[in-house]
């Protein structure tokens, strides 16, 4: 199932651009890197801000983030890359804290989505992360399914691929599986080397509205029909082969999944998120539990290049496997770390829950 916070998130770059090409490719750690070094030239660069807000809450660092979009549009009022900046940030607070209060923060990301869109009609995440947000709040705070796909239609004028995958991801939320489909093949074929578009319409397959029209058999044969036809385009693009591992996985094949994974480890743009994949396949099959929490460590112990769990995720994986190897103390430990990352997390909530009656 597509998280919100994916959602949300999905495409969360500014097309600033002087950091354009990174922020596009997900590269956000080299983009903390160059906007460091542009602020520390210039700590006015309102430009090197909003790209260092939006590296930020691709790696879920969301108060750091809103602070550096503030400090953006502090200098430059306006600027649309810092109002998506603020947006993006203001929806991952709002994701994180998951109550009543939150839906303020999420009203307001819409408000400065909004106003990024009509900043830089051009800004294309700024339509794709406005329409996703359209689609998943309700009516009374401002969603609206018509809006959405107006936002679809005016991303694909700026970006066609983008724009049909954004339709066929407000389509799959409306549980409208068949109409989907035609808009996510329009996307493959214009983009069959675009990570995002192969792992959303992987990660489609494998939800509700997809199992409900095809069954769970004839799910698993798509994507296990899918997953190797589409690995060549993206199997430099970590994201792309996380994917492509994850589909194996949901479609019964552990082994292949962690294959996948490990076999593309040296070949990819960011290796922390295909360690983070490796440590998954490991705590969810049982498999290569050895292997998998050593590629955790490793995460732990490094920058993670983004990804949808973050750190949370990652020591949230490592208690599952810890726990399976029946190192009970150590797996209640690396639970009490997510959860002091992520107060709300429900894995590691439920890990605490299991190792508590174990």
């Amino acid at each position: 199932m597509l998280p919100v916070a994916a959602l949300f998130l999905l495409q969360a770059q500014a097309q600033t651009p002087a950091f354009r090409a990174d922020l596009d490719a997900g590269h956000y750690l080299k983009v903390l890197a160059d906007s460091d070094k542009r602020l520390r030239q210039d700590p006015k660069d309102a430009l090197a801000w909003a790209a260092k807000s939006q590296a930020l809450s691709s790696l879920q660092l969301f108060t750091k983030a809103h602070d550096a979009a503030n400090r953006a549009l502090a200098l430059k009022p306006g600027l649309a890359d810092a109002l998506l900046a603020l947006g993006l940030a203001r929806a991952g607070e709002a994701i994180r804290q998951r109550d009543l209060g939150s839906l303020r923060g999420a009203m307001g990301a819409i408000d400065n989505l909004r106003a990024a869109t009509e900043a830089d009609p051009t800004l294309a995440p700024a339509w794709m992360s406005l329409g996703l947000a359209y689609e998943m709040l309700p009516g009374l705070l401002g969603g609206s399914t018509r809006k959405a796909l107006a936002c679809a239609d005016q991303l694909r004028r700026v970006a066609p691929a983008r724009g049909d995958l954004l339709q066929a991801l407000i389509l799959v939320e409306e549980d409208k599986w068949r109409e989907a489909e035609p808009y996510f093949s329009k996307a493959l074929t214009a983009a069959p080397q675009d990570p995002e578009v192969v792992s959303q319409w992987l990660d489609a397959l494998d939800r509700r509205p997809a199992k409900k029209a095809l069954g769970e058999a004839g799910k698993n044969t798509r994507l296990l029909a899918e997953a190797p036809r589409l690995l060549p385009g993206i199997h430099t693009r970590a994201l792309g082969v996380a994917a492509v591992s994850e589909a194996y996985l949901h479609a019964g094949q552990p082994e292949t999944a962690w294959k996948v994974a490990q076999e593309h480890l040296t070949k990819v743009d960011a290796p922390s998120l295909l360690r983070l994949q490796l440590g998954k396949v490991a705590a969810s099959s049982g498999l290569h539990r050895p292997e998998g929490l050593a590629a955790l460590d490793q995460v732990l112990r490094e920058p993670l290049e983004g990804g949808s769990s973050g750190y949370p995720g990652a020591w949230w994986r490592k208690g599952q496997i810890l726990q399976g190897l029946g190192r009970k103390d150590e797996a209640r430990k690396a639970a009490q770390e997510t959860l002091k990352l992520d107060p709300k997390h429900r894995g590691a909530r439920e890990l605490m829950d299991k190792l508590g009656q174990d």
